[in-house]
């Protein structure tokens, strides 16, 4: 499922999110807030994903009835923009830019890549509508300040963000999905290719080298082999897929936007 931020009513969702919310006066208020509140909702959202969220599970959590949670959230879409931006709070708001900004937006780009791992559910709120609340903001201004750092234009430092929240985005999917497929789908990595190793062998020692010779070609110098790891790795293949594409694209995509730094710095002058 895919939510959307932004689907509750503005006035209340900013009001909340930047704490000038007043008391609604509705209902029986005793020893809550809407910290505690969100904090159980995204208890039950990093056990069970958002599909398992809603108004009457986070007050059985907190001992409520569902409908006594309205005075302090007005309904699951506003509690859902509030979950993120409190999460988001878990990330670094200042990064040092002592070594260069190179270093910096790795870091960055790691937490960010952490965050997803601690928070899936995080993902299946599109990303193209931000919850435009202090914690997100804060994270938009310190990426910015660092990617203005390596000397990008204004508007390039600003599709560099895009860029990078799209990077991380992509492969904390990927890696997402492929530690929930076993446990979706009640079957293992290596029982998935066993199944079906076999026939695609069949398939491409026929068709292969004429159908798909670069395919064919990086099968025999051994790209699709699974890579020694040690006894105690039990980590499963698409896993171990997934974290080295992330290791390998990020130092690509740091790659690309150092050369174009440098490429139009050296242009301006």
């Amino acid at each position: 499922m895919t939510e959307y931020a932004g689907r509750g009513d503005v006035e209340k969702t900013m009001a909340l999110l930047w704490g000038r919310a007043r008391s609604t006066g509705r209902g029986p208020r005793p020893g809550l807030t809407v910290a505690d509140v969100v904090a159980a909702a995204v208890t039950i959202a990093d056990a069970e994903g958002l599909a398992a969220l809603s108004m009457r599970k986070v007050g059985e959590r907190l001992g409520r009835s569902a409908m006594s949670l309205y005075s302090y959230v007005p309904g699951k879409a506003e509690l859902v923009d509030l979950m993120l931006d409190t999460v988001l709070g878990e990330r670094p708001t200042r990064y040092d830019l002592g070594a260069g900004w190179r270093p910096a937006l790795e870091a960055a780009t790691r937490d960010a890549w952490d965050f997803y791992r601690r928070h899936p559910w995080a993902l299946q709120v599109a990303g193209g509508r931000a919850v435009l609340g202090p914690n997100e903001l804060d994270r938009y201004e310190e990426l910015l300040r660092v990617l203005t750092a390596s000397g990008l234009s204004a508007l390039d430092a600003g599709r560099a963000a895009s860029a990078v929240d799209a990077f991380v985005r992509g492969a904390a999917r990927t890696y997402a999905d492929s530690r929930a497929a076993e446990s979706t789908t009640g079957v293992s990595d290596d029982e998935w290719w066993s199944e079906r190793a076999p026939l695609l062998d069949e398939i491409m020692a026929e068709q292969g080298p004429t159908r798909y010779p670069t395919i064919t070609a990086l099968a025999a110098e051994g790209v699709y082999e699974q890579p020694d790891r040690a006894p105690d790795d039990t980590t499963p293949y698409l896993e171990r897929e997934a974290l080295d594409a992330f290791e390998f694209g990020l130092q690509l995509l740091l790659d690309g936007l150092e050369a174009h730094a440098t490429r139009t710095a050296a242009e301006r002058r």
